[in-house]
């Protein structure tokens, strides 16, 4: 059985709900991942922002130049995690459905990765070549 573990990205930026909605974004945008982790002092999760979140609130905050607006104010309060433990077909199977594109890895509440659609697929894909190669 492949695990999360073995595909996730280990290193990323992970943001605090008193960061204003700017600062994220820049973290955000200087990631490459369409959504981050919220998290306490500890690393446990507390929240996620994605750029679907931020959208609604930037038009309006950019229109009047009000950069006020603080990640807590935008955040998911209760996001989808999945542990490195988790069946990358099983994750697979949740992916191909409308649930979001990317989990935070928690072990524990504490958060160690992030496992992207991008990366599944590309499991995926080189489990199928393996497949087609001892044909």
């Amino acid at each position: 059985m492949a695990t999360v573990s073995e595909i996730m990205r280990h290193s990323l930026p992970m943001l605090t709900q008193n960061m204003s909605i700017s600062e994220a974004l820049d973290r955000m945008l200087e990631s490459g991942l369409s959504g981050l982790p919220v998290v306490d002092s500890q690393r446990r999760i507390i929240g996620f922002l994605s750029e679907q979140d931020c959208i609604p609130k930037l038009i309006n905050a950019s229109y009047h130049c009000d950069n006020r607006i603080l990640v807590s104010d935008v955040m998911r309060h209760d996001p989808l995690t999945v542990t490195p433990d988790t069946d990358v077909f099983e994750l697979a199977r949740t992916m191909g459905g409308p649930k979001p594109k990317l989990y935070p890895v928690v072990e524990g509440k504490k958060v160690i990765g992030m496992v992207t659609r991008h990366q599944v697929m590309s499991f995926l894909n080189n489990q199928l070549k393996t497949c087609l190669a001892t044909y």
